[in-house]
């Protein structure tokens, strides 16, 4: 499904559209036979002048469904038409002009006419439970509320993070039985805690991560995005890794084709030491969320580990090419040229890395796998001058490539004092895993939580 387009005249109002557009995504996939695009991907197609055809192959969709809706005072209209992707032709359309308190049986309405076109028959998949995004009293104002909210959430900026807890806390207030809203609320402050803060900021926020998730759990412990936000809180917060994977597996249990699940899972699985299966689940992902430059990088980090590198290599490009310009990226591929023996393409892919810490950490690998060891090492003691404190993991890493077994362990153990991210890679790091079977490897992944074995492969 693409997202209605905004016919109100005001922009302000864009968060309708789109929380009407993605409350029918959800509703829609509850049927069997359907595969529906999650917001992510199908949202990039926004005011697309592609034709039908181009954006149904991007999406790996036969169907579109498209449309508008306008909300002016007491009333809503929604236009929606169903397309064959292939030749543009109408399979069904309709326009709706209902009373906005009737908002909710409209949804349902536009739904079941589309599942009818379609032919879909509702899902009956084991202990999958159907999924809403509506408050349990009905409360329009809350539902608007919670919709506004998770308009500022998916965009992933500080600023807009804390608009989006505003607007949860304020759907809260108007009906403190909204499980869904303080999910939204909990996954929201556990990313800016995560993402963003540090100190006693991060802890403060987690707390109040802790406290919504708690309370969702609570309303409605078949709700997968609660289980979501829990798993989050017990990866980024307490690296608590089998914790983290129970909760991503019964959020998955109960919304088999949700892609943030799926996706949360093959990352704690690759953590975990089980890059197979991380794999699978990460192309689970994919196919309901196929426009996700982090998905499809992880595929490829996942592929690599395992020694697939034609197919990690492909993976990470699509990640570039879905996400061009982003920090981090030419990163993951030059450690994957590395891994192939390719130094001199690894040092220029290297340099395509924006400014910053990325372009540091990748400068600084790609140049211990050429022979020029006076700018190898200059790019290390760059690298600890001016990140010791943000990539310790990093650090550990180049001396991991460089063959320096005493420095590396150092360095993890500074990852851990400062709960660096980069430590949910330990199990899949080809420069780490060259010494899993040093003693001080197997205690420090004891310590950190992780299992010593991996089904990951070394770099020789």
């Amino acid at each position: 499904m693409l997202p209605l387009s905004n016919e109100s005249g005001d922009k302000d109002q864009q968060y309708f559209s789109d929380g009407l557009s993605e409350d029918l995504i959800t509703a829609l996939s509850q049927f069997a036979g359907l595969k529906v695009i999650s917001r992510n991907s199908s949202f990039q197609f926004r005011n697309s002048s592609e034709s039908s055809g181009a954006i149904g192959a991007k999406l790996g969709v036969a169907h579109l469904l498209e449309g508008s809706v306008r909300r002016a005072g007491g009333m809503v209209r929604v236009s929606a038409t169903l397309v064959n992707a292939v030749d543009g032709s109408t399979l069904w359309s309709q326009h709706y002009d209902r009373p906005y308190q009737d908002l909710f049986a409209l949804q349902d309405e536009i739904t079941h006419a589309v599942a009818d076109a379609l032919k879909a028959k509702s899902l009956d998949s084991g202990n999958a439970i159907a999924q809403s995004d509506r408050p349990p009293s009905g409360n329009l104002d809350a539902w608007n509320a919670y919709s506004h909210g998770r308009f500022h959430a998916v965009i992933v900026d500080p600023v807009d993070a804390r608009k989006a807890i505003d607007f949860y806390n304020q759907a809260i207030a108007l009906d403190p039985r909204y499980a869904r809203a303080y999910a939204g609320l909990a996954y929201t402050w556990a990313v800016l805690g995560a993402t963003f803060l540090s100190g006693e900021e991060q802890r403060q926020a987690f707390v109040e991560a802790r406290a919504a998730s708690g309370r969702a759990l609570q309303l409605d412990p078949d709700m997968a995005m609660a289980h979501v936000s829990r798993a989050a809180l017990l990866q980024w917060a307490d690296f608590d890794w089998a914790g983290a994977e129970a909760e991503f597996r019964r959020a998955v249990q109960f919304a088999p084709n949700d892609s943030l699940s799926q996706f949360g899972l093959g990352l704690v699985l690759a953590s975990r030491g089980q890059p197979r299966q991380a794999i699978a689940s990460i192309r689970k992902s994919i196919a309901t969320d196929p426009r996700s430059g982090s998905a499809w990088y992880w595929l490829g980090w996942n592929l690599a580990a395992i020694g697939q590198f034609g197919e990690a290599e492909q993976a990470v490009r699509k990640a570039i090419e879905l996400m061009p310009g982003k920090p981090f990226l030419p990163a993951g591929l030059a450690i994957l040229q590395i891994q192939r023996g390719e130094a001199g393409a690894a040092l220029a892919t290297a340099q395509q890395e924006p400014p910053g810490t990325w372009r540091d950490i990748a400068l600084a690998l790609a140049l211990q796998a050429g022979d020029d060891r006076v700018a190898a090492d200059a790019a290390l003691q760059t690298l600890i001058a001016k990140n010791a404190d943000g990539a310790a993991y990093q650090i550990a890493e180049v001396y991991g490539l460089r063959k320096d077994p005493d420095n590396l362990f150092k360095w993890l153990d500074r990852a851990w004092d400062t709960r660096d991210p980069g430590i949910q890679r330990l199990l899949t790091d080809p420069f780490i895993l060259r010494y899993k079977d040093d003693p001080r490897f197997a205690a420090f992944a004891k310590k950190v939580g992780l299992p010593a074995t991996t089904d990951a492969k070394a770099l020789r």
